[in-house]
């Protein structure tokens, strides 16, 4: 009886030292682009419907930024890209980032290998790297794909396209573009606008700031429609898929193992055209990411109104 008292207050005691440790609250980041922020506050409001302590951290700074917040441990959990495996893990299998199942596979078994981060279910959408035009330059100059693009800019004709520092930097992005297609865009017909957003680039795009005829653009934009502008198809499938996934601590995820079921459930909703009519209300009229994602929770029954 005594060795029974003695192990339920063991037990008592180490449930009640897990309890205090984490009445910390998850920390929430996110990236620092329009989507981002949208998704990020999602898991920020659910995680608060549920009953968890939340510290909002979104809109925290581009992808190494965040990624290394979350393996310092300085975040718990934010949205990442299931293509960003390509770039981040050495070790990633490349070819299989093409495929929306063999990349988000491969991308889960190499995080929770090097970092013990867990991915929960991406969402079925696309929200891969690209690069846009208007549709009027499209028309006038035929280029309606990045071979058409190539052969535009290799004719020497004026070029100025608007960038993030990552997109111009990665050696996955704008440098792959340029290699698999046979151009290069000089440092100085580049627009580096800081912060990484795309509704940046897009909008110096439609209006042509500083000469601007290319531009950084995502798959699911909501603006591309609303600004007359048209995505450049990528004929030679350089960029793999970029599905959005909630990514969390392993420590956090055993506290909080509502976390996993509650989010799957929102990102299984979230297919190409439900994320570019919440982002082009976000980029387009102007609501508040935090405002757009309520909204969306509240709707769809995520979240108590």
């Amino acid at each position: 009886m005594k060795n029974f008292s003695k192990i339920f207050v063991l037990t008592f005691t180490l449930m009640f030292m897990s309890a205090i440790v984490y009445a910390e609250p998850v920390r929430v980041g996110s990236k620092i682009d329009t989507e981002g922020a949208l998704l990020g506050n999602m898991i920020v409001l659910v995680l608060k419907d549920s009953g968890i302590p939340v510290e909002n951290k979104t809109e925290l700074g581009p992808t190494n930024i965040v990624r290394q917040a979350i393996t310092k441990g300085q975040i718990d959990i934010y949205p990442e890209y299931t293509g960003n495996g390509a770039y981040i893990f050495k070790d990633a299998d490349k070819t299989a980032y093409k495929n929306w199942q063999n990349g988000y596979d491969d991308v889960k078994k190499l995080d929770y290998k090097h970092n013990k981060i867990v991915w929960l279910q991406p969402a079925s959408a696309n929200n891969t790297w690209a690069i846009a035009v208007t549709d009027k330059f499209a028309k006038a100059n035929n280029v309606k794909t990045l071979e058409d693009m190539a052969r535009y800019v290799n004719e020497g004709k004026q070029v100025k396209m608007a960038v993030s520092e990552e997109f111009a930097t990665r050696p996955d992005t704008l440098p792959a573009f340029e290699e698999a297609y046979g151009f290069n865009v000089e440092d100085d017909q580049l627009v580096i606008l800081s912060g990484g957003n795309t509704a940046q680039t897009e909008k110096a795009l439609a209006q042509g700031t500083s000469g601007v005829n290319f531009a950084m653009a995502y798959g699911t934009d909501g603006a591309i429609m609303a600004l007359g502008l048209r995505i450049l198809e990528d004929t030679k499938e350089v960029q793999p898929v970029y599905a959005p996934a909630p990514i969390i601590r392993e420590e956090t995820l055993k506290a909080y193992p509502q976390i996993e079921s509650k989010l799957n459930a929102v990102f299984a909703t979230l297919d190409l055209e439900t994320l570019q009519g919440l982002n082009a209300k976000v980029v387009v009229y102007g609501v508040p990411a935090a405002k757009m994602a309520k909204t969306y929770l509240q709707d769809n029954g995520f979240i108590n109104k």
